[in-house]
């Protein structure tokens, strides 16, 4: 199991995401604002958030004015790593 923490500068907005063969994720956002871009699909986040991600779905973080801050905690890691980054392009209708 892997624990990390992650902040990110007010009005952040990520050029890529990343995915896994076989690992999922979970995201708990403990302080600011922000979207999560889950595949296509921009959802938007704030404190005490929870987002379980399955393995394969593309994943990125874009900050609202006053940041964003997550603890991400992940299964085991595959031998060798299993991530991939992508580049990405958000959708229009994301801030």
């Amino acid at each position: 199991m892997g624990v990390s923490h992650f902040r990110y500068a007010p009005n952040f907005r990520a050029a890529s995401g990343h995915r896994h063969r076989e690992q999922e994720e979970a995201y708990i956002v403990i302080a600011g604002t922000g979207q999560i871009l889950l595949d296509e699909s921009v959802h938007e986040l704030r404190r005490w958030d929870v987002v379980r991600i399955a393995p394969d779905v593309l994943r990125a973080f874009a900050a609202g004015p006053e940041g964003l801050e997550l603890i991400v905690v992940g299964g085991p890691v595959a031998e060798g790593r299993d991530g991939e980054m992508v580049e990405i392009t958000w959708p229009d209708t994301a801030a």
